[in-house]
Formats: C-alpha cells, structure tokens, sequence
C-alpha cells in the first residue's frame, strides 16, 4: 500500500500561512469606514470569489498530466502573449513582496539582536541572515517547509489570541453597529488581495501529487479557517475602536494594533502585535518563496525532485535580497502604485480566461470541473475588472468611488 504524499492539513496551514500577512493588523482601519457589517458581506463575496477562482485553477492543472505551474497553464491556454504578460506580472508582484519582507524581516532580526543578545547588527545583516536560514528550507523542499509552517502557525496562533484576549475586555458592542454605505466598495480591492492564495495551488499539487481532491480539501479549509481568523478580529478591532478613531488612524496611516494599543493605553497589545506580525512575515516569506521557486522551475522546464533546484532557489532569493540592501523602497512604492493590478490579474483575471479557453475552445471538459458554466466565468471577470479599474484610477488619483480624505 503507497503511502500518499503531502497532508491535507499541512496545505491547510500552507494557505492559511499564506493569506494571513502582517497587513492583517491593518485590515480594520478600512473595513471600519463602511463599517462591520457592510464590510462582512464585502468579505463573504472576496471569499466566494477567491475560492472560486482558486478552484479553476485546480481544475486547469486537471488537464495536464502532471503537475504545473501558472506558466504552463498560460501557454497552454493564452499563448505567448498571454504567457509573456504572465512572466511580467507574477515576477513583479513577488519580487516586490519579498523585498517587502526581507526587509521587514531585517528589521525583526536586528532588534532580536539588540534587545536579546545585546549585540548591534546592522539591518542588512539580518535581512542576509534571515535569507540564509529560511532560504535553505525553500531549496529543501515542500515538506520541510509544511513541517516548519506548523510551529510557525501554532505561534502565530497563540499571539492572535494573546490579542484577542488582551482586547475582547475593551469592546463596546455597540460600535460594530456603525454604517456608512457610501464607502462600501473602498475596502473590497484589499479585502480580495487578502485572500490571496492561488499562487500556492500549483505547489500543493505537485505536494499532494496531483491529487485534486485533496488539494480541494485544503482550499476549502484554509480560506476558511483564513475567513475566520479575520472575522474574530475585525469584531475585536472595530468593537475597541471608536468610528472616529477608526478615522484617524486611517489618516497617519497606523494600523488596528497600533490605534488599540494607543486608545487603550496597553503595551501588551503592542508586543502581542509585533509577535503577530513576526510569525506572519515568516509564514508569508514560506509560502511566497515556495511559490516563485516553483513558478520558476515550471517557467525554465527545470525538472526536480523533492527538493527544489537550487538555481532556481537562487533566481528566486537573490534579486530580492540585493534590492532589500540597495533600494527597498522603490519596490514599496511600485507595489503601492500597481501592485493590486497585478492581483487581480493573476489571481482573477487569468484562471478565468484560461478556464473558458480551455473549456469552449479546447473542450478540456473535466466531469468535476467546477460547476456553474459561462455565468459564473462572467461574474468572476466582471468583479475582477471592476477591482482593475477602481484600482487604476486610483493610481490616477481619479476616484470614481467615494474614498475617504487622507487629509
């Protein structure tokens, strides 16, 4: 009897790791302004949307023998053009996030350094040293990665509750009933990114071996036990916080921890915060670099075994990190200015093409492909391009949707 690879658990925890980033402390600031309840049925539809078009994706590696990655997929369905835009695209937006949290790792490192070994190290160092252990569990592959994940997500685990329970005793009920329907759609765009997990189906694929079953398992779990994390803490948050604080902190630009840990006046709720974001940057950091490895190696036809090829876990490491030392800041930036784009691009836009060219054009007909037909392909492209637009605009300092004033 074979022995089946991967764990439905483990790419639970993967997606899970995933989703949940250090900008979770920040997603009641803009949730607040609509307010709780307008902003729950934004996420039940940034869920609906995202799982479903995760679950195109697995139906796409479906038609393949083995398993692949969005490179593939592309080529198969979009050609070179579409499969050009695909290399531009995915490199940006993850070179631009790994830049994001080697340097933030950096930053953890070195006051890890100072406060606990007494010894000043300069952030760049950190960011090299960070690079240089966790690096070497990406080139070892997914189950070293899945096994590390898990005590990484049991501390992540115990500093959100720390959280919650060191603010639940500030909550004013009362304060989740506040509505302004006029800035319902301003947090939807953030609220889709923060589901952001499709980057990692490719990678539990080839984990469970092409077992889509399994891999749907996982899907369905971890965005739900995502959905759940971020529910429990918009509650917490925004029955702390007061509509006009909530505001405020939109305008400095603090996030929910911040805005608590100041309005009630509690350092716990400060380090319990920072404990938070460190474990989110290490789980996130996991999945991303993972991903683009595999991305990668599915783009330069490198085949690999277990582990993973170790040029490509150069190709995917390297150029981040001597952008982390020389210049952060311009990825910061990019990633402000296009980031969301690029998002709903590869993560909306792109497994809804594919799944209609392969299904009408190709007759790639799988009997549990996902149901619901052309409708819900439209629905799904029409979503995603109203989030291109409204983000595009945006970047155009053109809002057609109302926006609350940052000054």
């Amino acid at each position: 009897m074979s022995v089946r690879k991967g764990s439905v658990f483990g790419g639970t925890l993967l997606i899970t790791g995933s989703c949940i980033g250090a900008g979770m402390l920040g997603l009641p600031i803009l949730t607040g302004i609509p307010g709780f309840f307008p902003s729950f049925a934004m996420f039940v539809i940034a869920w609906a949307f995202m799982l479903t078009t995760a679950l195109l994706m697995v139906e796409i590696m479906g038609w393949f023998k083995k398993p692949v990655n969005l490179i593939s997929m592309v080529d198969l369905t979009l050609g070179p053009i579409g499969r050009a835009f695909c290399w531009i695209l995915y490199l940006f937006l993850f070179y631009a996030l790994l830049v994001a949290y080697m340097s933030a790792s950096g930053n953890h490192m070195s006051l890890f350094a100072e406060r606990v070994l007494n010894f000043p190290l300069p952030n760049w160092a950190g960011s090299l040293i960070f690079v240089l252990l966790f690096g070497w569990v990406i080139y070892l592959g997914t189950k070293p990665v899945d096994m590390l994940n898990r005590y990484l997500m049991v501390g992540k685990i115990i500093a959100f509750v720390l959280l919650v329970i060191l603010g639940i005793r500030y909550l004013v009920p009362h304060y989740l009933l506040h509505v302004d329907p006029k800035y319902l759609l301003f947090p939807f765009p953030i609220l889709i990114i923060s589901f952001g997990f499709q980057n990692m189906v490719p990678v539990l694929m080839k984990y469970m071996d092409g077992d889509r079953k399994r891999v749907r398992r996982s899907i369905y779990y971890g965005s739900l036990f995502t959905f759940g994390i971020y529910l429990i803490w918009e509650v917490v948050a925004l029955g702390i916080l007061p509509v006009n604080q909530i505001f405020h902190s939109f305008k400095i630009d603090i996030d929910a921890a911040q805005a608590i840990r100041e309005f009630v006046g509690s350092n716990f709720i400060g380090f319990s915060a920072q404990g938070l974001a460190f474990f989110a940057i290490l789980t996130s950091f996991l999945a991303q670099a993972l991903s683009i490895t595999n991305f990668l190696s599915d783009g330069f036809k490198v085949k690999h075994g277990d582990r993973e090829n170790p040029g490509m876990c150069l190709l995917a490491l390297l150029p981040p990190l001597i952008f982390s030392f020389i210049y952060p800041e311009i990825f910061f930036k990019a990633l402000n200015f296009a980031g969301g784009i690029c998002a709903v691009t590869i993560f909306g836009i792109l497994p809804a093409l594919m799944t209609w060219v392969g299904r009408y054009q190709k007759k790639h007909l799988l009997p549990d492909r996902v149901p619901g037909g052309r409708p819900l392909l439209i629905v799904i492209l029409l979503i995603a391009a109203f989030i291109f637009f409204d983000q595009l605009t945006t970047m155009l300092n053109f809002n057609v949707f109302p926006k609350p004033f940052t000054s």
